[in-house]
């Protein structure tokens, strides 16, 4: 929904969302449609009825796509390994294997951080996708090599759910100081952002104070309830590998788009892009690669149609026979007793697993695994034992970070859930109790750089 304080307005992005319509063509998901105030206010019950001491006009909706971008991220390597990759995490590059003679790179030596083993690994091309590090990894090949990232820090911050209307989003294409801010319903919760400000290239990049209250500030412009500081869930800073083509006479012109370039022999580096654009880039990126290696593949790029694992045969309504079909046993006063699988719990975990959800919730079901790891929030402990076995789950910052959103949609929920969340990884991973006592300490550490408000503690009452 984009608010219109003006007739100008509201011609303006009526028209401009009515031609983003006709590119979306046949892949359009619902034609966009301008609502009166009336209408306005009662689809967004906090829309604020005055902005700028302007009195609102009516709104211009438009339809997009959302995705869980951890559940898509693992499932792009469980699809790879489906087909073939060999898929290793929590390993790292350490130098480059060359072909002196030919000078070319060969291979890479790579080290295993959970292990601190190192190994060799041999190929015809090495692909280099380490986005905002891309430059580092360029270096170990050619020291000289010019920078081609140009870091931008982007802020989020996670609200409660009362803030944005189940299904309806609120985005600002310019505010006073040009820059766009949206709020949308997110995972049970609301996201609102975002910043575009330089920055150093972190690990564990952190949101600052200025960032967070810029865009609480912003949001507060449009809506006719208070925005405080108190009710911040979780809030963090990504960083954004803006692109610069290397080979570009113009070094200004700093992409949103994606770059490909081989820079040395046999290394191809893919940078700059986004998650829309993931499957273009990636057939760019091998497209490349073959040139290089002057491979000879037997078929055309099939990225175009690959369903991602857990993608066939799921339906919207596949959530039911999660319901229908499976209990949730718990623990309750030392024994073992079935639960039922309510509907948040079956609807998350069909969304996140597709129509493998139901291996997850056989593991809820028959090895006692039932119970919620936060309160409020619909993450079974069946999970955690299930991506330890099938997801490369291997810390417990994966879990809740990166096979699950938890840590992002409420810090303190994330924090409460460790220890059970550790504890079945000990199980799964057989570690000792100083391993154990690491995984907290680090897990607590990287929740450090979620400033979210101490006292932010919500229930919803929905799970």
């Amino acid at each position: 929904m984009t608010p219109c304080f003006d007739w100008f307005e509201v011609v303006y992005y009526w028209m401009g969302l009515k031609m983003y319509d006709l590119v979306a063509g046949p892949r359009l998901l619902h034609l966009s449609r301008y609502y009166s105030a009336e209408e306005s206010l009662e689809l967004f019950p906090t829309l604020a009825k005055k902005g700028n001491d302007r009195s609102l006009r009516g709104t211009v909706v438009y339809y997009d796509g959302q995705m869980n971008d951890s559940r898509v991220n693992v499932a792009l390597a469980c699809t790879a390994a489906l087909a073939g990759a060999a898929v290793v995490n929590h390993a790292e590059v350490v130098s480059f294997l060359k072909d002196e003679a030919n000078e070319r790179i060969i291979g890479a030596r790579i080290r295993d951080n959970l292990s601190g083993k190192e190994f060799d690994a041999y190929a015809k091309v090495v692909v280099n996708a380490a986005g905002p590090f891309c430059d580092s990894v360029r270096k170990m090949a050619k020291n000289d090599a010019q920078p081609m990232i140009c870091p931008s820090s982007g802020v989020h911050v996670v609200l409660p759910d009362y803030y944005s209307p189940e299904g309806m989003g609120l985005i600002v294409p310019k505010t006073k100081d040009g820059r766009v801010v949206f709020m949308l319903p997110w995972l049970g919760r609301t996201v609102a952002g975002t910043t575009d400000s330089n920055t150093d290239i972190a690990v564990l990049p952190e949101p600052h104070e200025d960032e967070i209250q810029f865009i609480l500030d912003a949001i507060s412009d449009y809506l006719s309830v208070k925005v405080r500081r108190t009710d911040v869930l979780s809030a963090w800073s990504g960083i954004r590998p803006l692109a610069i083509d290397p080979s570009a006479k113009n070094t200004e012109s700093i992409s949103r788009d994606h770059v490909v370039c081989e820079d040395y022999p046999g290394l191809v580096t893919i940078t700059g892009g986004k998650w829309t654009t993931y499957r273009s880039m990636a057939e760019d990126a091998v497209d490349t690669a073959i040139k290089s290696g002057k491979l000879s593949p037997t078929n055309g790029c099939l990225t175009q149609n690959l369903r991602l694992i857990g993608g066939d045969g799921w339906e919207p309504s596949s959530f039911t026979v999660l319901a229908q079909q499976y209990v949730r046993m718990k623990t309750v006063g030392g024994k073992v007793v079935p639960g039922v699988m309510d509907t948040a719990a079956a609807k998350h975990l069909s969304h996140a697993y597709g129509t493998w959800a139901e291996r997850v919730a056989a593991i809820a079901q028959d090895e006692g695994l039932g119970k919620r790891l936060a309160h409020g929030y619909p993450f079974l402990e069946a999970e955690v034992a299930y991506c330890a076995r099938n997801e490369y789950c291997e810390s417990a910052v994966d879990f809740i970070a990166r096979r699950s959103r938890l840590a992002f949609l409420d810090t303190d929920a994330a924090s409460r859930a460790l220890p059970r969340i550790i504890k079945i990884l000990a199980n799964e991973h057989s570690w000792d109790k100083a391993r154990q006592k690491r995984e907290l300490e680090n897990a607590k550490q990287f929740l450090e750089t979620f400033k979210s408000s101490k006292n932010a503690h919500l229930n919803d009452g929905k799970h």
